[in-house]
């Protein structure tokens, strides 16, 4: 309908959210193009808290996911979202209990205990600050030294590419391609294997480029998102692709998670390593 609401989900945890987030954005890929609103409310420790949210899903006519581990605080939650009509989901409940019949014992209810501090944890913030530093061509000395080297020219989803592999503890450096720039000589003696290469198509890179300066506020027929210019870059993207013998992704109609699961597998399968 012509000016309705994007439909919004709320996203409840006892914990960070990253679970029900990852889950509910993986269910919302398969309502394309609808654009769903995903709110993660994390850390709901009390009924206050989730009277709020509550709240503000029935005034935003939202639906509400969540993750609580706590029985008491699931029970409340759900008790509160049917006396306001509130569509709601349990992600964890139903395998929780399913699980705890199937071993025959009950599960300990605690939250957070996925994200304890143990040495997957370090490795995964190690991966998350290496992508942070070595982000948009900013240190070319990350290229070495990266599990994982992403080339391709500006809004190909480098930088969201590299904080999600980031999170699977993989360590990734990216390299913006531009013509009037050549690439870092490190770039070219890395193994080819370990270099992916994002392709997309001009038409679709035209559209989100122009869509990128109006909300910078700037014209649309500016060079960065004329068509010719863009042409030009990504035949010389193609150029330094071929160059290097990497594998080449084209991540036109690609949501980031299916991209990186096809970047895991390549390396999965170059290397044996499963991290």
């Amino acid at each position: 309908m012509p000016g309705a609401r994007n439909p919004r989900v709320y996203v409840v945890s006892d914990s960070a959210g990253e679970t029900g987030e990852s889950v509910v954005r993986a269910a919302a890929t398969q309502f394309h193009p609808l654009q769903v609103e995903i709110l993660r409310v994390p850390f709901v420790q009390d009924q206050r808290a989730v009277d709020k949210v509550i709240q503000a899903a029935k005034a935003n006519g939202g639906t509400i996911t969540f993750t609580l581990v706590v029985p008491d605080l699931r029970d409340y939650l759900v008790w509160q979202a049917q006396e306001h009509n509130v569509p709601y989901v349990d992600l964890l409940g139903p395998v929780l209990g399913s699980l705890e019949r199937s071993f025959g014992m009950e599960a300990r209810h605690q939250p957070g205990m996925i994200h304890s501090l143990d040495e997957n944890y370090f490795k995964k913030v190690e991966a998350v600050e290496f992508a942070v530093k070595y982000d948009d061509g900013r240190d070319f000395s990350g290229v070495p030294k990266a599990d994982i080297v992403l080339i391709g020219v500006s809004r190909t989803s480098k930088t969201p590419l590299s904080m999600y592999l980031a999170h699977k503890k993989y360590k990734v450096a990216n390299v913006p391609l531009v013509p009037e720039l050549q690439p870092p000589p490190s770039l070219f003696s890395v193994a080819p294997h370990k270099v992916i290469g994002l392709r997309i198509d001009p038409a679709k890179l035209n559209r989100i480029r122009e869509l990128r300066l109006a909300t910078l506020g700037l014209a649309s027929d500016a060079n960065y998102a004329n068509v010719e210019r863009i042409r030009k870059e990504l035949e010389f993207a193609d150029q330094i692709m071929k160059r290097i013998g990497c594998v080449v992704i084209d991540v036109t109609d690609r949501a980031v998670e299916e991209t990186a699961s096809l970047i895991m597998d390549h390396i999965e399968t170059k290397t044996g390593v499963v991290t």
